[in-house]
């Protein structure tokens, strides 16, 4: 397809970027630390405490040395981080890294069943975790690969004695470390001391070379690992400095607000992205505390803040976010799941920046297509290609589609992943003979390049023949103004073969199955009108706060 998108980038955005000119995420964090040394890097939203890059450079020499030196782990040993957002994560991360190991990132929520089928996938060796969760680890780790296990308290990165108070409260106190085993496991203080006493010995790494192991449902099958190399993600990193550079000024402090997990490949690259132009990157370990976190907001006169409909939903509703300092915030940008119309135009009356909508997946580590970031208003598209990426909207049969037909998205580009780890058939039924990645969303694009997406393939619901995309439904329920969210799936119907069921969480008491089933008479044709209400007092939601509709298909 003729890059059309080209055409409607903002003024300072190029059409490529310099693939060839990228290296290893080691060398870019080199370059970072020699630029930027004494600036922060990172600030713990609960805290407060920060890290200098100066400093996060002297950490992360010593986690490597440990690995190096000690465990004397060579490199490409996948390497379990099992952590929420805590100073802790980025050491860990830059650390294994700068050794030449490959990171497999864990999500600390997973069961003993889960967390043992990826180490084993994924043929980890050693794994870092949080005690929080060591006792799930203590369940499997007979069985799996795992040789070395470094545990680390919520607290080991504030300053003593705050150190040995918090970690002790935390214990004792809030008892919120379950009993665990893990004979032979090391403390994150030991390992950093033992580390000190090595020495780090520079890795050459070749931007081809595998730096993650990032797991995803996929568009098939069962939990795989997305084969990310050193290029794949920094290649998406500058598609988005080169995208978001026109709307920054370099010359203040860049703050960004991590709210989403960094172990999720999403605010994996934001995070990243920010580390390259010298900015600050303050962690939110728990954002659906959203009291606790407006607090932190209101802390930092931060100029952006990825996060998923759900959140940005969840603050715009409390009252007071809008008492916030928003003059330094220049974007906010939606992804993991569709932007709402209804929360991102009242996002933007209430912090004057708008709240852009982007799209991606763990396969494109991640980002395909984002929206400018001057546009005036919520354009209800996922927005234009970044540089360097072609697009293609294609049918069943694999041939590409006009402008304004529906069909599968599919994507090329540098940040493609190479393949999902030991599955060479999953990897060839994702890719089409010409190269390109296929999604698995429908998706249409206009002659200005904007593509909008209409729903997944597998959550699309078939009325009498008629395809009815949730995402659809979903938005029109949410214009609703007693609603507070709302999720739609597809029901059996022995009259239709399905009909449309939705899961709502009301803002008023007083809103009443027939009210709102009159506001989607007035709004959608016959057929799209669910056939169902059913009201809750929250939706099932991932650990970055996407709703879950498998679940919630279950119960149709």
């Amino acid at each position: 397809m003729e890059k059309i998108w080209i055409q409607s980038y903002s003024a300072g955005v190029p059409a490529e970027i310099d693939v060839d000119a990228l290296g290893s995420i080691a060398s870019y964090f080199d370059d970072a630390v020699k630029l930027y040394g004494e600036r922060r890097a990172f600030v713990s939203g609960s805290t407060g405490v920060a890290i200098t890059y100066r400093q996060l450079d002297k950490l992360t020499r010593e986690l490597a040395a440990y690995f190096q030196s000690v465990l004397k782990l060579p490199p490409g040993t996948r390497v379990a981080l099992m952590m929420p957002n805590l100073l802790q994560y980025p050491v860990c991360l830059f650390g294994l890294l700068r050794a030449g190991y490959v990171v497999v990132n864990v999500n600390p929520m997973y069961t003993a069943r889960e967390l043992q089928h990826q180490l084993n996938d994924a043929g980890a060796q050693a794994m870092i975790v949080v005690e929080v969760f060591a006792h799930t680890l203590a369940k499997v780790i007979a069985n799996t690969g795992v040789k070395h296990v470094v545990v680390t308290g919520l607290a080991d990165m504030m300053p003593w004695p705050k150190r040995v108070l918090g970690n002790f409260l935390i214990r004792k106190v809030k008892k919120a470390v379950p009993a665990y085993s893990l004979p032979g496991s090391v403390t994150f203080l030991d390992m950093l001391a033992q580390g000190a006493a090595a020495s780090f010995k520079p890795v050459a790494i070749k931007s081809e070379e595998l730096a993650f192991l990032q797991y995803t449902g996929g568009t098939t099958g069962v939990s795989k690992g997305a084969m990310l190399t050193h290029r794949n993600v920094l290649a998406n990193v500058k598609q988005g400095q080169v995208w978001s550079e026109p709307f920054l000024d370099r010359n203040e402090e860049l703050i960004s607000i991590t709210a989403i997990p960094l172990y999720h490949i999403f605010a994996l690259g934001g995070c990243l992205g920010m580390v390259g132009m010298g900015g600050t990157n303050v962690l939110v370990a728990d954002p659906r505390n959203i009291p606790a976190f407006v607090k932190v907001l209101g802390q930092y006169r931060f100029v952006s803040m990825p996060a998923v409909n759900t959140l940005f939903n969840g603050l715009i509703n409390d009252p007071d976010f809008a008492k916030i300092d928003f003059s330094k915030l220049r974007f906010a940008i939606g992804g993991g799941a569709a932007v709402q119309r209804p929360v991102a135009e009242r996002w933007q009356k209430i912090t004057g920046a708008p709240l852009v909508e982007g799209y991606g997946l763990t396969e494109c580590s991640p980002t395909v297509t984002v929206n400018p970031f001057d546009l005036k208003e919520f354009s209800g598209s996922i927005g234009l290609p970044v540089p360097s990426t072609d697009v293609s909207i294609r049918n069943a049969a694999g041939e590409e589609l006009p402008i304004g037909a529906a069909g599968e998205l599919c994507v090329k580009g540098p940040q493609v992943m190479v393949g999902y780890w030991q599955r060479p058939q999953e990897t060839a039924a994702v890719m089409t003979a010409d190269g390109f990645l296929r999604t698995g969303d429908v998706a249409v694009i206009d002659e200005k390049g904007f593509l909008k997406i209409v729903d997944r393939l597998k959550d699309m619901i078939l009325v009498s023949g008629f395809n009815v995309y949730p995402n659809e439904i979903e938005e029109v329920v949410m214009m609703h103004p007693d609603v507070l969210e709302v999720a739609a799936v597809g029901k059996t119907s022995a009259n239709s073969g399905e009909s449309v069921k939705i899961f709502v969480v009301k803002k008023s008491a007083a809103l009443t199955e027939a009210a709102l089933l009159q506001h989607c008479r007035d709004n959608l044709t016959a057929y799209k009108i669910p056939r169902e209400v059913v009201f809750m007092a929250e939706l099932p939601k991932s650990n970055v706060g996407k709703i879950l509709r498998r679940e919630l298909r279950d119960l149709a």
